[in-house]
């Protein structure tokens, strides 16, 4: 069996920012599964590949991890070359460490081909790089939304004293307002909100933290 699944990250948005190593890739994919955050024109790099879409996207309705798992099990049984074609990194909140462990433990290699991720890519298009001298040490990246609804270490974080990168926070910003600044950090930290990030279409708001839900 010459089978070869590759857990691809796409980037955040920009196809210009896709990796050599991905495009090689999806130059030798014969099966393509796309989630729906995957700018369109990256799939150029694959026309002579079937696309499978397999949607996910937070708050829709999502294809279920169970059957994207037997999908890449029985095109690998198959001697298939897959790629599993993910938005921005797909080891941070990619779901590609789930996936390579699962397909492991079932004797199927994978081979994952790390992205931009969409925090780094979005903050540099605002022209705010994650680690400054003098102003920033590190970089913490969270999620907003957690499997089991535990809540993330607010006073932590605010403390920290490294940028944090806060993933699919829209629904949440209250929350995360409130747990910021009940964690002790200054009303006035500077707070950047983007969407669709280095896409064309992407769209950006700085302001205060107090300012964070009425802007």
């Amino acid at each position: 069996m010459n089978a070869k699944i590759w857990l691809v990250g796409a980037g955040p948005g920009d196809p210009e920012l896709l990796t050599l190593k991905a495009v090689r890739a999806l130059r030798e994919a014969e099966i393509v599964m796309v989630d729906d955050l995957v700018n369109p024109e990256v799939l150029d790099h694959c026309p002579q590949a079937r696309i499978i879409r397999v949607g996910k996207r937070g708050g829709c309705r999502s294809t279920p991890q169970a059957f994207i798992n037997r999908l890449m099990l029985r095109y690998a049984r198959q001697g298939k070359i897959l790629v599993r074609l993910k938005g921005g990194d797909p080891c941070i909140f990619g779901r590609a460490g789930e996936e390579a462990e699962w397909l492991a433990q079932r004797g199927v290699d994978s081979e994952i081909v790390n992205g931009i991720t969409a925090g780094l890519a979005g903050a540099t298009q605002c022209g705010i790089p994650l680690t400054l001298r003098g102003v920033s040490r590190g970089v913490t990246l969270v999620t907003a939304h957690t499997q089991d609804d535990s809540d993330l270490n607010w006073q932590g974080l605010a403390e920290g004293g490294t940028t944090l990168v806060v993933y699919m926070g829209v629904a949440r910003l209250a929350h995360i307002q409130r747990g910021l600044r009940e964690g002790g950090m200054h009303p006035a930290t500077p707070v950047a909100m983007i969407e669709r990030a280095s896409s064309p279409d992407q769209r950006q708001h700085s302001c205060r933290l107090d300012q964070l839900c009425e802007q």
